[in-house]
């Protein structure tokens, strides 16, 4: 897909073996972000969450997504209205648990990180559905 090699060209690559990623992560990240998992709806620590900061990737430290994108979709994961920057995320077909959805992963890393859907607010009208254990948020300083 065309998002996906435009988000690889713009991120520093990091590359790691799967026993490097399973000493590196907890084990429900790990099957999350390596193994393309899922964790519970209203369960994340984030999906409510209304601190302001960048979200950034738990596998790598790639920053994602601005606070400032977030917003409550009402599903109970993170949801948000873009990436922080096109090259930050790469998306692919996903035609796991019998439906077509697009896949959204780490540009640089190739962590999976939850999936984005055309039903979201106006001006992108994107919905990015990410999974808390995979997100990292670096709070902003000051008030």
């Amino acid at each position: 897909m065309g998002d996906a090699e435009d988000g690889r060209a713009g991120a520093k690559r990091v590359s790691k073996t799967d026993a490097e990623w399973r000493q590196q992560l907890t084990p429900e990240q790990y099957a999350v972000c390596r193994q393309q998992g899922t964790e519970r709806s209203f369960a994340g620590k984030y999906y409510d969450c209304t601190r302001k900061g960048v979200y950034r990737c738990a596998c790598c430290e790639n920053a994602l997504f601005d606070s400032e994108a977030k917003y409550d979709s009402g599903t109970g994961w993170p949801s948000f209205t873009q990436p922080i920057a096109a090259a930050s995320v790469s998306t692919r077909e996903d035609r796991s648990m019998g439906m077509l959805r697009t896949e959204v992963i780490c540009a640089s890393c190739d962590a999976h990180l939850g999936h984005v859907f055309p039903d979201g607010p106006p001006t992108t009208g994107k919905r990015y559905c990410i999974n808390s254990v995979a997100l990292e948020l670096e709070e902003a300083e000051g008030p």
